[in-house]
């Protein structure tokens, strides 16, 4: 196959081993520069962006994509319920009670968020359900006179020293009013079972009990807000703000963007932040291409001149210079891209990298490769890799094959 003009003679620059011997290690530098460069960088934004995704999958399965308040209080949530399951998108609506106890046993103690649900409602809004590790949400709902029930996570169980069918001591701050003054009020729950949500947050400091038993703990009458659950995630902005607008004013929304707004926007912040800075592994990769081909049209200054003499136009010789740089950058973009592609594969999928769950809310750092990020790494190192031929292709170009030949 007939190679082009500037192409063969690129490739003849570029392989060529006995007089340049220098020429070529810079060369070989600069693709090795551009491959770690590209490696690392598709490494930084799949840590990233997997981090990112795994914390906003565990958040959203762990709690509601909505909260709904009511100015004048939810006096019958089953109609509330009802009726907010009318607006478009929504998919899932649920009560819930929330407040704060001291959780004891003979082995530990741990302050805990006590939640109250209505068992048959919850798994609509939560991942609750698929979460149990022993027991049902429905372990929740007991005879009357038997003792209450409460869930807790994997993390609070090890604390606590329990097991399915132990005891527990909850005290709350809201107590009975005595001679004494306000006396805490304690009360004895059974744990029905253990889940595991997936985040330290609630596996370690999370308790559900049923609607009728928060009510006492946190002496309530009715349930204080209403959760509910989209079949978009994005969407859930555009469903808080609607329900807010047909309602006049009547519920308060608030969605979880709202809520997490301050972790997401530090994640993507740091995942910028990180992509420039390794991005610049990349430009001085390209800084050593430039370099590379300087000292060759230096070396190469009566090749020039004489393929110029012999009818080369200006241009040709412009691109056989580009083209070897171009080479250059294709070769290490594609050996790193690769690269990292397959580190990060092998990284997700044995889970090789493991980090502190109670510092990191994940037990092992997820890696996560986006076309888009992966699309936009290769274009711009093929483009920074493209600029930097420009200025020494340039200059050979516009060499003067007379004094070329004169002082060569």
């Amino acid at each position: 196959m007939d190679l082009p003009f500037e192409l063969h003679v690129a490739l003849r620059y570029l392989l060529a081993r006995r007089k340049q011997a220098l020429i070529s290690v810079i060369s070989a530098i600069s693709t090795v520069g551009v491959t770690v460069g590209v490696m690392a960088l598709v490494i930084a934004l799949a840590l990233m962006t997997g981090l990112q995704d795994q914390l906003r999958d565990r958040i959203l399965g762990s709690t509601a994509h909505v909260y709904v308040w009511k100015g004048d209080g939810i006096r019958d949530y089953r109609a509330e319920v009802a009726r907010l399951k009318q607006f478009k998108h929504v998919v899932g609506a649920a009560p819930a009670i929330l407040g704060k106890a001291l959780i004891t046993t003979p082995r530990g103690q741990a302050f805990i968020t006590i939640k109250g649900i209505d068992p048959a409602l919850e798994s609509t809004v939560t991942d609750l359900g698929r979460a149990m590790r022993q027991g049902r949400v429905s372990s929740l709902d007991r005879p009357a006179g038997s003792r209450p029930g409460i869930l807790i996570g994997v993390d609070l169980a090890k604390t606590l020293g329990v097991k399915v069918g132990d005891k527990v001591q909850l005290l709350t701050p809201d107590g009975t009013l005595s001679p004494m003054g306000m006396l805490p009020r304690t009360r004895t729950l059974e744990v029905a079972g253990l889940f595991s949500l997936g985040l330290f947050e609630f596996d370690s400091a999370y308790g559900f009990v049923t609607l009728p038993v928060a009510e006492r703990l946190t002496d309530r009458d009715k349930p204080e807000l209403i959760e509910l659950r989209v079949d978009d995630i994005y969407r859930a902005p555009e469903v808080a703000h609607a329900i807010m607008d047909q309602s006049a004013g009547t519920y308060l929304t608030e969605d979880w963007t709202q809520l997490n707004r301050s972790l997401f926007g530090a994640l993507w912040l740091e995942k910028m932040v990180i992509s420039i800075t390794i991005g610049l592994i990349v430009m001085v990769a390209a800084l050593n291409i430039v370099a590379s081909l300087i000292l060759l049209v230096m070396e190469k200054h009566r090749d020039i001149a004489i393929l110029k003499t012999m009818g080369a136009s200006s241009r040709s010789i412009m691109l056989v210079f580009m083209l070897q740089g171009m080479i250059i950058g294709i070769l290490g973009t594609t050996a790193g891209a690769a690269a990292g592609w397959a580190v990060s594969t092998v990284m997700d999928r044995y889970k090789l990298i493991h980090v502190p769950i109670d510092v990191y809310q994940v037990s092992y750092v997820p890696f996560v490769v986006l076309p888009l990020d992966f699309t936009l790494v290769v274009v711009s190192a093929l483009v920074i890799c493209f600029v930097a031929t420009l200025y020494p292709s340039r200059q050979a170009s516009k060499l003067d094959p007379a004094e070329a030949l004169r002082y060569g």
